[in-house]
């Protein structure tokens, strides 16, 4: 039980529980789940989506663990898959798991693209601690956030790009790296932010603990970048022009409520949305994942001043808000249903913050992220143990 304190505490990827998931639902991801159209399979542990303006899907590809097996996919509304940029770090983390690229923000021609953890750091000698990875992280780019500029014409016909262990080194030493297929095309990637790896954080019974900072999502506001850390609590502020970073929010524990377990639960932030002049932030929480712990916060971009927006949730990871007749209203993502009881995820939507909502799919198999085709009223949304991108019709 205690790696899975750590597991979930921090969100690293969670795949035991996944395929655990995957057994309980029948074996088959899901194919009986009403309402849910298969689009692509086949994908490398998919974190993170996006859709561009000519109806593609960006998806970010965590990679096996293997070094430079994180990847970028295109794929079209059909399904068809192509490579836009692979060769992206991935790393097995602190509790063996693969650990990549995860979340996706599209702005314009630009791709920023939120690097995780990796393997940075490794098991300690007493369960539920982490110290450094005593022979160095894989890559140098672990914990950033990259951004990637490609044409109209390269999203169209690329057939890929791959950035060689070279390319990560000059990336991380703050240059910008130009690929070429040799047909005209090209794609330019650059450093916008490489956070810290990690802080220390001694225990009373371990003084060489440390926590890990494992960006997992963001979007861009103006000229600036906001990224839920989920191994830190926080939302850091990234000036994209500079790289000057700052800590926006931070998320505090709360009190566990249930007769086992640590003492308190992280807030373990996963999604980030921007909405009516404000960020909305999931707080997934930690083990044991009491009941309705879960919620989404409203965060002032300018402040950081923060108060509960959505509450009473199971395991949020997402959000997303769109318009239905005239009105705002939200969609929530929820990894699993109940985590304890291993549940298949779900998928809510609230007319109103605090009205209770109405549960559009309650059978996805480790759902991660969401983006909406406005113009078909399409939601994607990757899920993470299936290698799958799925669709659901959405009312408007």
């Amino acid at each position: 039980m205690n790696r899975y304190i750590r597991f979930f505490s921090s969100l690293r990827l969670v795949l035991s529980l996944s395929f655990t998931i995957i057994l309980l639902a029948g074996g088959t991801v899901n194919a009986q789940c009403p309402g849910v159209t298969p689009v692509t399979a086949g994908l490398r542990l998919p974190l993170g989506i996006s859709q561009s303006n000519q109806d593609n899907l960006l998806v970010s590809e965590t990679g096996f663990g293997t070094p430079g097996s994180g990847r970028i996919s295109i794929v079209d509304p059909g399904g068809s898959r192509r490579t836009l940029l692979d060769g992206l770090p991935s790393g097995i983390n602190d509790v063996e798991e693969p650990s990549g690229p995860a979340g996706l923000f599209l702005s314009g021609r630009t791709l920023y693209v939120a690097i995780g953890v990796g393997d940075v750091g490794i098991a300690g000698p007493i369960p539920g601690t982490t110290v450094p990875n005593p022979s160095g992280p894989s890559s140098p780019l672990f914990s950033s956030v990259l951004a990637i500029h490609f044409s109209a014409n390269v999203e169209k016909t690329t057939t890929g790009f791959t950035l060689t262990a070279a390319d990560l080194q000059a990336l991380a030493g703050g240059q910008k790296v130009t690929l070429s297929n040799g047909g005209g095309d090209k794609i330019t990637i650059e450093l916008v932010v490489n956070f810290p790896n990690f802080i220390s954080n001694p225990l009373p019974f371990f003084a060489d603990n440390i926590q890990l900072s494992n960006p997992f999502d963001l979007v861009a506001v103006g000229n600036q970048l906001y990224v839920t850390d989920g191994g830190r609590n926080l939302v850091w502020q990234v000036d994209i022009d500079s790289g000057a970073l700052s800590v926006l929010a931070a998320f505090p524990p709360i009190p566990n409520p249930l007769p086992f377990g640590p003492p308190v639960i992280d807030a373990v932030p996963t999604g980030i949305a921007y909405s009516d002049g404000q960020l909305l932030v999931t707080l997934f929480r930690g083990f044991p994942f009491p009941p309705g712990a879960s919620q989404v916060r409203a965060v002032d971009p300018e402040t950081g001043a923060q108060a509960p927006f959505i509450t009473g949730l199971s395991s949020a990871i997402d959000v997303l808000s769109f318009s239905s007749e005239g009105d705002t209203d939200h969609l929530v993502l929820e990894f699993s249903t109940d985590m304890l009881a291993e549940n298949p995820g779900s998928l809510l939507r609230f007319e109103t913050p605090t009205s209770a909502p109405s549960v559009v799919a309650d059978c996805l198999i480790t759902p991660t992220s969401m983006t909406l085709d406005e113009k078909t009223d399409t939601l994607y949304i990757t899920e993470l143990a299936t290698g799958r991108v799925v669709s659901i019709h959405i009312a408007p």
